[in-house]
C-alpha cells in the first residue's frame, strides 16, 4: 500500500469523494475536456472510475488497488484514469451504470468502466480486487490484458465498443416504447408488491432489503383508492420492522441505507440524506393514515438526527455519512456487551441489553447491534413493571448516555456536500410533516434550506447548479434537480400559504420543461438541452432508490394545474403516462412514483379554497383541520387580501370571498364545487368524503 506524497489533480476539486483520492499515486484526471484530449493525443484508453464519498466498497478498491504503487504504475503507464463522484455526475453514473447492466446483468459501485478516447466503453464492471479471488477476475491483470489488447488489436476493443453502445442505445428506445396507463395496471403492481412482499419481516423480496419508501407510499394511497387494507398491512408490517431493526439506529437516530439480512438487522452502515427524507414522508403519512404514535415519533426522530448532524449552519443538508470508521464498516455504531455495562453500570446495562439484544457473542461479526426485532414491548415494559411512558423515558434515558460515550469515537466522514435535488427531497419532508403535526419547526427548517438552495445554487440567469461546497455552487442542475425543488416548494406553499414558494414553483417548473421536455417523443431528459453533449442522453423513468425525476414531475405538473387552473401543465403529465406507458405496463411495481402521479390525475380530486385572514382564530382553525388529514389528492389554495398576486396565479378564485364578513372555505370535488361552509362542523363533514 502506497500514498502519494505529491498530490494528483483531483486535490482542486471539491467533491470529498475525488478528494479521498487526491494523494493516491493514480494519476486521476477529474471527468473534463483535457483528459479527454491527452487520451486521443497519446492514443491510450480510458479507465474510468465511478462512486461516491460513503460508498464501503470504493474504500476497499482504494486501499487495495489506487494506493497501491503497483497498479499505479500500470494504470498511469496504459491509461487515461479518472474518478467521477457520481452524486455530482449522475449524468456520467446514469449512461455506464446502464452499460454496465446491460453487459453483465447487475451494477453498483464503485463502477468500473475501460473505454476508448472518445467515451465509448468497452468493459464494465464494479468493484474488482488487486489480484483474482472468489471467481473476479483481478484488476492487474485486467489491466495488463487490455493494454495489450489496445496496443495490439485496437479495431477489435474499437469495434467491441461500437456494438456496447448499438445495444445501450437500443435499450434506451426500448425503455420509452409508449402504451396506455390505467387502472389494470395499478392493479398489476399490487399484485407483484403482494406477491414479493415478506410476511414474515415486511419489505418486498430476499435479502438484501431497501427501503424504498416510495413504494409504501403508492400502497397508501392504492389502499385508500381501492379500500384494499392488505396494501395499508403490507405498508404497516414493514414500517414497523424497520424501526425495530438495526437498520434503524437506536441509539443516534436516523435510518442506514439498506439492510443486508432479511430481518432489517444488519445494515449497510452509511446514512444517505435521500433515505431518510423519503422515510419521513412515508412515516409522516403512515401516521396520517393511522394515528399510530409510533410512526409520528420515528418522524421526529429522523428530523432530530437530520437537524443535529447533517444540517449546515446556513440551513442546507448535507449528503451523507459513511459505513466506515477507522477502515472498519459499522465500528461506530457497534457495541460489545462490556462496553455497554461500562457506560450504564451492571443493573441498567442488564436491562439495556435484554431489551436491544445485545450478547457477550454479538449479532455481528462479534458486535452488537442494537434491535428490538425480537422484542414486545409491552410485555417487557410489565416484566419490569414499567408503564408505556415509564417504559419510553427509561429508555430515553439510557440512550441518552450511550449516544454521549458514543459521540467520543471517531466519528464516519461526512459528506457535507449540498445536491439540490436531496435538499428538495428534505424541504417537502420538513414541509409535510409541518402541515402534518402542526409543528412550525419543521416548517422553519424547510424555508431555511429552501432559501439557502434559492440564494446559491442558481447562476445569475436563473439557471440551477446541482451541487455547492466550500463556497462553490457547480455542475448545470438536473432534471431530479428540477423535480425534486419544485415538489419541495410545493410542500412549502401548502405548508405556510406563502405565495412565493408557488411563485417559485411555477418558475422552475417551466425552465424544466425550456431544458429537459423532448419535443420529439415527450416526457423529460435527464439532462438539459444546455448540458454537456455525452454519447447519449438518456430519460430515467425507473423507480430505483429514488423515485425518478420524470414520476416526481408528472406529480408535480398535476399538483401544479390544480392549484392555478392551468390545464396546459396536466398535459404534460398526460404525455409522460403514455410516452412511458409500455414500460410502466411491464413492469409496474418498479414505476411506483409514477402510478402514484396516475392515483392523482385520474382518481377523485379536489381543490380547497380558504378565504381569511392570517391572524384570525377561526382561519387558522380551518387552516389546521385541512392540513392535518391524509388527502394525497387534494391541494389547498389560502386567499389573504395581504397577497392579491394569488388571484393572480390562480385567477379562478379571483371572486372567491368572506362570507357575511367570516372566513369561508370553499371546497370543489371532482371537477365540481360546493356552496362555501363558514363553520368548522360543516368543514369537518365535508373532509371526511374527501379521499
Amino acid at each position: 500500500m502506497s500514498t502519494s506524497s505529491k498530490p494528483n489533480r483531483l486535490a482542486k476539486e471539491k467533491s470529498p469523494y475525488l478528494l479521498q483520492h487526491a494523494y493516491n499515486p493514480v494519476n486521476w484526471f477529474p471527468w473534463s475536456d483535457e483528459a479527454f484530449e491527452i487520451a486521443k493525443s497519446d492514443n491510450k484508453p480510458i479507465f474510468l472510475s465511478i462512486g461516491y464519498s460513503t460508498c464501503h466498497w470504493c474504500h476497499v478498491m482504494e486501499r487495495e488497488s489506487f494506493e497501491d504503487q503497483e497498479v499505479a504504475e500500470v494504470l498511469n503507464q496504459d491509461y487515461v484514469s479518472i474518478k467521477v463522484d457520481r452524486e455530482e455526475r449522475p449524468d456520467v453514473d446514469h449512461i455506464y451504470m446502464s452499460i454496465c447492466e446491460t453487459m453483465t446483468g447487475h451494477g453498483g459501485w464503485p463502477l468500473t468502466i475501460m473505454m476508448t478516447p472518445d467515451q465509448k466503453p468497452f468493459f464494465a464492471g464494479t468493484y474488482l480486487p488487486k489480484e483474482q479471488k472468489f471467481g473476479r477476475v483481478g484488476l492487474l491483470e485486467l489491466l495488463d490484458k487490455v493494454g495489450i489488447r489496445w496496443k495490439e488489436q485496437p479495431d477489435e476493443l474499437m469495434e467491441l465498443s461500437e456494438q456496447v453502445l448499438t445495444e445501450h442505445e437500443r435499450q434506451d428506445l426500448l425503455a420509452g416504447y409508449r402504451g396506455e396507463l390505467d387502472d389494470q395496471c395499478l392493479n398489476k403492481a399490487f399484485h407483484e408488491y403482494s406477491h414479493t412482499f415478506d410476511h414474515e419481516y415486511g419489505g418486498f423480496g430476499e435479502a438484501p432489503k431497501f427501503p424504498s419508501p416510495h413504494n409504501l407510499s403508492f400502497l397508501l394511497r392504492y389502499a385508500q383508492h381501492t379500500g384494499n387494507q392488505q396494501a395499508l398491512e403490507m405498508v404497516e408490517k414493514t414500517l414497523d420492522a424497520m424501526s425495530r431493526g438495526g437498520i434503524y439506529d437506536h441509539v443516534g437516530m436516523g435510518f442506514s441505507r439498506y439492510s443486508v439480512d432479511e430481518k432489517w438487522l444488519v445494515p449497510h452502515f452509511e446514512k444517505m440524506l435521500y433515505d431518510n427524507a423519503l422515510l419521513a414522508i412515508t412515516y409522516t403519512e403512515a401516521w396520517q393514515v393511522t394515528g399510530k404514535r409510533l410512526y409520528r415519533q420515528i418522524t421526529e426522530q429522523i428530523f432530530t438526527y437530520i437537524a443535529r448532524d447533517m444540517t449546515d449552519a446556513g440551513g442546507a443538508f448535507y449528503s451523507a455519512e459513511d459505513a466506515d470508521s477507522e477502515g472498519e464498516e459499522g465500528r461506530f455504531y457497534v457495541w460489545s456487551d462490556s462496553e455497554i455495562k461500562a457506560v450504564l453500570g451492571d443493573e441498567d446495562a442488564s436491562f439495556f441489553n435484554d431489551l436491544y439484544g445485545i450478547t457477550p457473542y454479538g449479532n455481528f461479526e462479534g458486535h452488537n447491534i442494537p434491535n428490538l426485532i425480537d422484542i414486545n414491548l409491552e410485555a417487557y415494559g410489565n416484566k419490569h413493571d414499567l408503564t408505556e411512558p415509564e417504559l419510553e423515558q427509561r429508555v430515553s434515558e439510557l440512550k441518552a448516555k450511550l449516544f454521549t460515550a458514543r459521540e467520543q469515537r471517531v466519528h464516519p466522514q461526512k459528506d457535507d456536500k449540498i445536491l439540490i435535488s436531496w435538499n428538495g427531497l428534505m424541504i417537502a419532508a420538513l414541509a409535510k410533516a409541518g402541515q402534518a403535526f402542526g409543528d412550525t419547526r419543521y416548517t422553519e427548517q424547510a424555508r431555511k434550506a429552501e432559501t439557502f438552495l434559492w440564494n446559491h445554487l442558481r447562476r445569475e440567469d436563473g439557471r440551477l447548479l446541482a451541487r455547492y461546497r466550500d463556497g462553490q455552487a457547480a455542475y448545470l442542475g438536473y432534471v431530479d434537480d428540477y423535480a425534486f425543488y419544485v415538489w419541495g416548494l410545493i410542500e412549502l406553499y401548502q405548508a405556510t400559504f406563502d405565495v412565493q414558494y408557488l411563485q417559485r414553483a411555477l418558475t422552475l417548473n417551466q425552465n424544466m420543461i425550456d431544458l429537459f421536455w423532448d419535443e420529439e417523443r415527450d416526457g423529460l431528459f435527464f439532462t438539459g438541452s444546455d448540458s454537456e453533449q455525452l454519447i447519449s442522453r438518456p430519460k430515467e423513468i425507473y423507480d430505483g432508490a429514488i423515485p425518478s425525476g420524470n414520476s416526481i414531475a408528472a406529480h408535480n405538473f398535476v399538483r401544479l394545474a390544480r392549484l392555478t387552473g392551468e390545464t396546459r401543465l396536466e398535459d404534460y403529465a398526460a404525455k409522460q403516462f403514455k410516452a412511458f406507458g409500455g414500460m410502466v405496463a411491464h413492469y409496474p411495481s418498479g414505476h411506483s412514483a409514477l402510478l402514484s402521479a396516475l392515483l392523482y390525475a385520474t382518481g377523485k380530486t379536489s381543490e380547497i379554497v380558504i378565504v381569511g385572514q392570517r391572524n384570525d382564530p377561526q382561519t387558522a382553525q380551518f387552516v389546521q383541520e385541512v392540513q392535518a388529514g391524509f388527502r394525497p389528492n387534494m391541494v389547498v389554495i389560502f386567499k389573504d387580501k395581504g397577497q392579491p398576486e394569488i388571484a393572480e396565479i390562480a385567477p379562478y378564485i379571483h371572486d372567491y370571498d368572506l362570507v357575511d364578513g367570516k372566513p369561508a372555505v370553499y371546497v370543489c370535488e371532482h371537477f365540481a364545487c360546493q356552496a362555501p361552509v363558514t363553520h368548522i362542523d360543516d368543514l369537518k363533514a365535508m373532509l371526511d368524503r374527501i379521499e
